[in-house]
């Protein structure tokens, strides 16, 4: 067990390429991660990692042992899976560590890991919600959720569904000021600017005939958070822009109104994300495909 232990440490701080990034992950000291490698290195009589003040990098005797040592873990999971210990056969066992944006997370995250808790007793998952992208490999991530195109091509990327951005008011705003029927008469109205959603403002991005189209608004209330934006549009202070997944709850209830439709920009896709350099294990694997089929029911199946 302590040969697996420590080619468990190996493959952490390989992955995270920080010592301090894998002890978090592990939840141990750097210390005691940091001699676990150097007492693996002595036994192998080979050195794993080439190691500098600011960065970890695998040596190449390193990167064959890391392939072939997360086939060896992954198996011995597996192994003790199907062992018919306190857990059934076959039954996934582990922890995970997922991220998501925090609103999109609370609404559509947060129900996927409960309901994967309910059905794997023997697995805990930790659910870190950021309205940041933090770099998967640094922070020992397994899978998160995003929204929006993904620049960065380490990371394997399975497409779930689409949401929109859109503008929203009230039915009693409607009634007392009538609907903009393009977005340069929101000027003649008092909008409330979600700064995460629409950062300048005054000036909110709109598309036509594929075109985008940037039309200045009058604001007479600028919030940080989505939930602010709903609870002043709801107030009837006026329109918001704002995705759809923060209000499609209140949209059908009918306490608040998409406008503008025909000027929306293109939907923005929502992908379950992993490190693609990575030996996918099983526990991530489930998660994965359970997120992907939950949130394409929920969101609506990605137009390939």
């Amino acid at each position: 067990m302590d040969r697996i232990d420590a080619w468990t440490t190996f493959a952490a701080v390989a992955e995270a390429r920080s010592f301090a990034a894998a002890a978090r992950r592990l939840g141990r000291s750097p210390a005691a991660v940091t001699r676990a490698v150097a007492a693996l290195e002595e036994r192998l009589r080979a050195r794993l990692l080439d190691r500098t003040t600011r960065s970890v990098a695998l040596t190449d005797f390193g990167a064959q042992a890391l392939e072939r040592a997360r086939r060896a873990l992954v198996a011995f999971e597996e192994l003790e899976g199907a062992g018919g210990g306190a857990a059934e056969p076959h039954e996934l066992g582990g922890r995970l560590r997922v991220t998501a944006p925090v609103v999109f997370g609370r609404l559509h995250v947060l129900p996927i890991v409960e309901a994967f808790l309910r059905a794997h007793p023997a697995t805990t998952v930790q659910l870190v919600l950021l309205d940041r992208v933090v770099s998967l490999v640094d922070e020992g991530l397994d899978v998160a959720v995003r929204l929006g195109r993904l620049p960065d091509s380490s990371l394997r990327a399975t497409r779930a569904g689409e949401v929109r951005r859109g503008v929203y008011v009230s039915p009693a705003y409607l009634r007392a000021h009538g609907a903009p029927r393009t977005p340069r008469a929101l000027e003649r109205h008092t909008c409330v600017a979600c700064l995460p959603v629409t950062p300048v403002p005054d000036h909110w991005t709109f598309s036509r005939d594929g075109r985008s189209l940037v039309a200045p608004v009058s604001t007479r209330l600028v919030v940080n958070t989505a939930e602010a934006a709903v609870d002043a549009a709801l107030a009837g202070l006026g329109p918001t822009c704002l995705l759809s997944y923060q209000v499609d709850a209140h949209v059908r209830a009918g306490t608040l109104v998409r406008i503008l439709a025909a000027f929306e920009p293109p939907p923005i896709p929502v992908q379950v994300v992993t490190p693609a350099g990575r030996f996918v294990t099983p526990i991530v694997r489930a998660f994965v495909d359970a997120s992907v089929e939950t949130l394409r029911r929920a969101l609506g199946a990605p137009s390939e």
